[in-house]
């Protein structure tokens, strides 16, 4: 409650440090970015939102971060090496890193990073991400070590999250959470947090003390914006230089007027919806099969979205699959077969399967659910729609106060176990259905020891295949990026990871 009225009385009553104007035209030296969502925080261990981490990734290095490409690449680590059984890594800082206050960051800091991470009292939602990090050890002020469970090549892209970047530890141990509440923050990036204004704009000038060459962009000005027709007009008017998102029904549009602005790739992210496994009526996987199989998932990802999604039926994405699975997109003829499921469970159209679909308010997520409603209407089924924001929908699903709601996820690094590790047993909030399945966390377990990569893709389908069958979750297409950048940025690289940092950007005289 301290932190919260802290908060409140800074973004009331705070200026920017140059008085930044978030209505800029075109022509200005600031980039302005647009968000789908206000961002939650600006702690990066304890906030996972893509809003705050996107944020995040502007302000703070740790010792690899990504660039344009969406490549990890040394950063605060000048390079490393590893060892023969690919479980010992050694990073060696470089010696010009420096927060923006100037206090130097030197090995012990990554050292106390990983304990803060790890504490019970940072509740971090990161932290089964990095389970697969045994320990950190410094040999001195330039070195760290990190010893691995198990081999793990995409170490460097684990630790490009903001997660394990370098915090203020100098500034955190003395103030707490209220660290945050600094203006300008203290950063180890290319940007610092010079304002913050909830629900109108974060304000984030150049760090001049960054070990790297002062960033093109000198101011970048994130802006929430949900209304995503609105967000397109501001871009296609000038007052903004980047959407991450637009409404798919004027994306013909924008090809034919537009097509200068448009951008879009395949996407790193699945698409879904999760059953409550905890209580009835989605405890019987039967009921949750029996809903699946006549999904027309083929109908969704091609016909009701413009993009070329393709169609899912498990949660990985097929370019982190060996072999994707086999064709699911629902078939009329399953009718017959769905109902027979229900009518064992007890739902007949004397007795129909009711339950809720909760969304968060936007409008392909409302499409998508009247869709699912008319694909189960010949079915003893009668759902109902419920609509909130963003906030109370993920609480919602924190606590578990749902049947059947809207989830999905974004890939925190390019692998495929990034998509299947939510749904372990032990994954903890992040593990919305409550999926508890024992097979499935052996099967991770196994591949993420097994030093074969042929055997280790083979377990990865293998437990991909058991989540469509048990289907805790409802998966329906993968993502692909799309966002408005305007002619006048520079530097913008598609990528499957839809990673941009603004110091990768420049912008046209």
């Amino acid at each position: 409650m301290r932190l919260l009225l802290l908060l409140t009385l800074v973004l009331a009553g705070c200026a920017s440090e140059k008085g930044a104007d978030t209505s800029r035209k075109a022509g200005s030296d600031t980039l302005v970015r647009l968000s789908d969502a206000e961002i939650r925080g600006l702690d990066p261990q304890k906030y996972s939102d893509l809003a705050s981490l996107r944020v995040a990734r502007d302000q703070f290095d740790g010792l690899t971060r990504y660039d344009g490409t969406g490549k990890a690449v040394a950063a605060i680590a000048r390079g490393w090496t590893i060892s023969e059984d690919g479980t010992l890594w050694r990073f060696t800082l470089r010696d010009d890193a420096r927060f923006s206050d100037g206090t130097a960051i030197t090995a012990p800091l990554f050292v106390a990073l990983w304990d803060r991470l790890n504490a019970d009292a940072t509740a971090s939602p990161h932290r089964e991400l990095f389970r697969v990090i045994q320990g950190l050890e410094t040999e001195d002020d330039t070195t760290v070590t990190i010893t691995l469970a198990h081999p793990y090549p995409e170490l460097p892209y684990l630790l490009a999250h903001p997660a394990m970047a370098a915090l203020p530890m100098h500034e955190i141990d003395g103030k707490g959470d209220d660290w945050t509440a600094m203006r300008p923050m203290v950063t180890s990036g290319a940007y610092r947090l010079t304002e913050w204004r909830l629900n109108d704009a974060a304000i984030l000038q150049a760090n001049t003390a960054w070990y790297e060459a002062d960033p093109a962009i000198k101011t970048v000005i994130w802006k929430p914006m949900d209304d995503k027709l609105a967000g397109m007009r501001l871009v296609l008017g000038g007052a903004a230089d980047i959407a991450h998102s637009y409404p798919d029904n004027r994306h013909d549009w924008l090809e034919e007027n537009h097509s200068e602005y448009l951008r879009s790739g395949d996407y790193l992210g699945s698409y879904y919806f999760a059953f409550n496994t905890r209580k009835p009526p989605f405890e019987n996987a039967d009921v949750r099969r029996a809903l699946s199989m006549v999904v027309n998932r083929d109908f969704l990802a091609q016909t009701l979205l413009p993009f070329g999604n393709r169609p899912a039926c498990g949660v990985v994405p097929p370019a982190l699959l060996e072999e994707a699975l086999g064709d699911c997109t629902g078939n009329p003829d399953s009718i017959g077969a769905a109902t027979a499921l229900l009518n064992q469970a007890g739902y007949d159209s004397d007795n129909p399967l009711r339950f809720a679909i909760r969304i968060n308010s936007a409008r392909e997520h409302s499409r998508v659910a009247v869709s699912l409603a008319a694909m189960w209407r010949e079915l003893p089924v009668e759902p109902e729609i419920l609509n909130s924001e963003a906030t109370l929908h993920f609480a919602s699903l924190r606590r578990s106060d749902f049947a059947l709601a809207r989830s999905g996820w974004i890939a925190d690094l390019p692998t495929a176990d990034n998509f299947l590790a939510v749904h372990r047993s032990n994954a903890g909030p992040s593990n919305y259905s409550g999926y508890a399945n024992p097979a499935y966390d052996a099967l991770l377990d196994r591949a993420n020891a097994s030093p074969s990569k042929t055997e280790r893709a083979k377990l990865i389908a293998e437990a991909d295949t058991m989540i469509a069958k048990d289907a805790p979750v409802l998966p329906l297409y993968f993502y692909r990026a799309t966002a408005l950048v305007s002619p006048r940025v520079k530097g913008w690289q598609d990528n499957s990871l839809n990673i941009h940092p603004s110091a990768t950007l420049s912008l046209a005289e």
